[in-house]
C-alpha cells in the first residue's frame, strides 16, 4: 500500500487554476520561439540541478552549473560537488529527452535504477542502480544522530516500489499532473529504496512526471531551484517528517505535502514567467542600446546572461551566438572597452560581469516588476 493521493479543497483548485493560466501563458510565449529561448532553459536547468544539489549539501553556483552544462570547467565548485553536479546533470539530460519517448514509454524498475546510476554512479560502494540490502534512516536537521524516518525494511522494498511503478505506469491518471508528480515523490522519498541518493531520486521523478506531460519542458515546472533556498529546505523537510511519520505509515494524511507542493509549484511558475518577461524586455532593451551605441545585435547574447548576474564566458557566448572565436573575442574586448561588460581573471578563468552601460537598463527593466505572491495566503 502507498500514500494515497489526497481529495482536493477548493483552494487547491484555485491554485492549480492559477498555475494552468501561468503554464498557458508560458507555452504561448515559448511557442514563438524567441531567440534567448535556450538561454533561459540552460538557465532555469542549472538553478535546478544547483537548488536539488544544495539540499543535499552540495552547494555550488548557478554559473558552475551553467559552466559544467556548456562542457566548461567550474570556477568555484571543488571535485566532490562537482562529480555531484554532473551526476544530476546526467540524469537531468535522460529525463529532458524522456518528453517525446511516445505513447509506449513505461516506467519500470531498471528505468528507476538507471536514472540512480547517473545520478550515484561514481559512489561504488553506495550500489548505485541496486536497491539497498539494508535498513536506512533519514536523520533530523537539527540532530544528526536522531532518525527522524525510519524507512521500511530492505525486503520490502522490492514490492514496494513495484507497487509504485504500476501507480506510475496506470493509477490516478486523471489527476492534475501538479498532483501526481507530488504523489510520486512523496512515495519514492518515503520508500527509500536505495542506500543515497533517494531525495535527489524523489525529486527527479517528479520532473520526469512533468517531462511525460510534453506540454512544457519540464524545466518550467521543477520545483528544485525554489525547495534549495534556505526557508523552503526546511519547510520541505518539516512537512515531508509531518506526512511521513516516524516511519513507513501509508494511512497518514497527505493532504498538507499536496499544499506544500501545489504552493510551491505556484511560486515556481511566477519565477519562470517573471524570468520570461525580464529576459522578452532586457533583449529589446539591450538590443537598443547596444544598437545606438555602433554594435551588432548579437552581443546581446553576451550582455543578457550579465544582465540577469551570471558570469559570461567566451566559450558559451560564442556557442550561443553561433560565432568563430575570433569574432567572440573580438567582441568581448569591444564590449569591455565600451563600458557595457567588465573582465575578471586571466586567459581560461576569464568571466566578464556586467558593466556600468548594463546598470541603468538594469534598473529601468526592474522597476516594472511585481511582487511574488503566496497563492495561499490570498485565500
Amino acid at each position: 500500500m502507498l500514500y494515497e493521493t489526497p481529495a482536493l479543497d477548493a483552494d487547491d483548485r484555485r491554485v492549480l487554476g492559477e498555475i494552468e493560466e501561468m503554464r498557458q501563458l508560458l507555452r504561448h510565449q515559448l511557442r514563438a520561439q524567441p531567440r534567448w529561448q535556450g538561454q533561459l532553459r540552460r538557465n532555469l536547468t542549472a538553478r535546478a540541478i544547483a537548488g536539488s544539489n544544495t539540499i543535499e549539501g552540495y552547494a555550488a553556483t548557478v554559473d558552475d552549473v551553467e559552466a559544467l552544462m556548456s562542457g566548461e570547467e567550474p570556477l568555484d565548485a571543488g571535485e566532490r560537488t562537482r562529480v555531484e553536479l554532473e551526476g544530476y546533470q546526467r540524469a537531468m539530460t535522460y529525463i529532458q529527452a524522456l518528453s517525446d519517448a511516445g505513447p509506449g514509454f513505461r516506467y519500470d524498475a531498471g528505468l528507476l535504477n538507471g536514472l540512480h546510476f547517473m545520478l550515484q554512479g561514481h559512489h561504488l560502494d553506495r550500489r548505485p542502480g541496486r536497491w539497498r540490502d539494508g535498513p536506512v534512516y533519514v536523520t533530523s536537521p537539527d540532530d544528526p544522530l536522531v532518525p527522524a524516518y525510519t524507512a521500511p525494511d530492505a525486503e520490502h522494498v522490492p514490492a514496494l516500489t513495484a507497487e509504485l511503478v504500476d501507480w506510475l505506469n496506470d493509477g490516478d491518471l486523471d489527476v492534475p499532473v501538479h498532483v501526481r508528480a507530488s504523489m510520486a515523490h512523496l512515495n519514492l522519498v518515503n520508500i527509500h529504496p536505495w542506500k543515497d541518493g533517494n531525495g535527489r531520486m524523489s525529486r527527479s521523478l517528479s520532473t520526469l512526471v512533468f517531462s511525460r506531460e510534453a506540454l512544457m519542458p519540464p524545466e518550467f515546472s521543477s520545483i528544485e531551484e525554489w525547495l534549495g533556498y534556505g526557508r523552503n529546505t526546511y519547510g520541505y523537510y518539516n512537512v515531508l517528517q509531518q506526512v511521513g511519520g516516524p516511519e513507513w505509515n501509508p494511512r497518514r494524511d497527505t493532504h498538507p505535502w499536496i499544499r506544500f507542493c501545489l504552493g510551491a509549484h505556484h511560486r515556481q511558475a511566477q519565477v519562470a514567467q517573471r524570468r520570461t518577461d525580464l529576459l522578452a524586455q532586457a533583449w529589446i532593451r539591450l538590443g537598443e542600446e547596444a544598437g545606438a551605441d555602433g554594435l551588432d545585435e548579437r552581443v546581446v547574447y553576451a550582455l543578457l546572461p550579465a544582465f540577469w548576474g551570471s558570469r559570461v564566458r567566451r566559450t558559451v557566448y560564442q556557442q550561443d551566438g553561433e560565432l568563430s572565436g575570433q569574432q567572440a573575442v573580438r567582441d568581448l574586448r569591444d564590449l569591455v572597452r565600451r563600458g557595457w561588460l567588465t573582465a575578471h581573471g586571466q586567459t581560461r578563468a576569464r568571466t566578464y560581469a556586467a558593466g556600468p552601460l548594463i546598470a541603468k537598463v538594469q534598473q529601468d527593466v526592474r522597476q516594472s516588476l511585481a511582487p511574488y505572491t503566496d497563492p495561499y495566503q490570498r485565500a
